[in-house]
């Protein structure tokens, strides 16, 4: 049964009436016309691949995802990295000073940065200590100005996913968005929650072109919803948000799922390798977490310690450990072969 949900009563009154700029390229959509003459955008004439303003609509990028996922493009909102697409969303239901949202650390930071830059009040329900939502203290923290619920599912920075029933009751019983942050999705076994927008429709799905799609530097973060939604974040956003060298990175990269796969399927293979390794033979590691990302979490004697005397080896990872319930806690992303070969190395003669 489909939960009954209405945008409108979530949504900044500023915001509906909000008339959205035009661009040139809004104006005229057939921008690809090599018969055209192109006299609209004060752009430079001189032909480089770059002078012309990109599609602010990302066509070309949403037609790929669109069929690599399932899903039609007017569900499909792309953004400058994740970041910017939950900024987004955050300004299009939150009034400043006013309404509030509820993170669940040990989580990404940035969920709480985001809230701050929006002055929106963050109500933490920390997860328990098998690093899952405790649905009943989550609901006790909202109220009727409760409008976002962040669930990172696999989690950052604790490798698990959160149990469908929790999340089930989580998108029945609160009556704001919830956003399942889906970054690491392609390297667990779990389904993704794509299939069940139709379901939810307060359901808004974020995922990324930074982690399996090996894409990070070029800044593309998406997210899945209802049209609704897409047409209000597509109506705040800036003109041009995703620029013409993303974009086209992206397209190449999408059109090589084979490649993309491979590259998975070898990450989860390391990833199980060097959780066998870590745990048998380094004895100050007290316990590795399980993982459905592309990371390990692992629980040491002094966290601290151990980082710096990776550092001396030349490797690098992430202390964790002023985290909630990661005290002496570090994250270990996994490599390629040869440098998690290293890593064991230098694990092994540390002292």
């Amino acid at each position: 049964m489909k939960k009954k949900f209405n945008i409108n009563n979530l949504t900044r009154e500023n915001i509906k009436s909000l008339k959205p700029y035009s661009s040139a390229r809004d104006d005229y959509k057939d921008a690809t016309s090599k018969e055209m003459v192109f006299l609209d955008a004060n752009e430079n004439p001189f032909e480089n691949g770059v002078n012309r303003y990109p599609d602010p609509h990302q066509h070309n990028v949403k037609k790929l995802l669109s069929k690599i996922k399932g899903i039609n493009k007017e569900n499909i909102f792309l953004g400058n990295g994740s970041d910017e697409v939950l900024d987004l969303i955050i300004r299009a239901f939150c009034e400043p000073n006013q309404d509030n949202l509820i993170t669940l650390p040990p989580t990404y930071g940035m969920y709480a940065v985001l809230a701050d830059i929006n002055a929106i009040e963050n109500r933490k329900v920390f997860l328990d200590n098998d690093f899952q939502p405790i649905v009943n203290q989550i609901l006790d923290q909202a109220d009727t100005n409760s409008k976002i619920l962040f669930l990172c599912s696999p989690n950052n920075p604790t490798g698990n996913s959160m149990h469908t029933r929790s999340i089930e009751k989580l998108l029945l019983k609160f009556n704001g968005l919830v956003i399942v942050d889906e970054a690491y999705i392609d390297f667990s076994e779990e389904k993704s929650w794509l299939a069940r927008l139709e379901e939810f429709p307060n359901l808004i799905v974020a995922q990324t072109l930074s982690k399996a799609y090996a894409l990070a530097g070029i800044r593309i973060g998406a997210c899945y919803a209802s049209r609704e939604i897409i047409t209000i974040l597509n109506t705040i956003k800036p003109p041009y948000n995703v620029n013409e060298l993303s974009q086209q990175r992206a397209i190449s990269k999408l059109q090589k799922m084979d490649e993309i796969k491979n590259e998975v399927a070898q990450l989860i293979s390391e990833r199980k390798r060097l959780k066998k390794e870590l745990e048998c033979c380094v004895s100050y590691i007290e316990k590795v977490y399980p993982s459905d990302g592309n990371f390990l979490l692992i629980k040491v004697d002094d966290a601290t310690v151990r980082y710096n005397q990776l550092l001396e080896y030349g490797i690098v990872i992430r202390n964790r450990t002023t985290e909630p319930l990661c005290n002496n806690c570090l994250r270990i992303s996994v490599g390629v072969c040869e440098e998690n070969q290293r890593l064991i190395r230098a694990l092994k003669s540390i002292q």
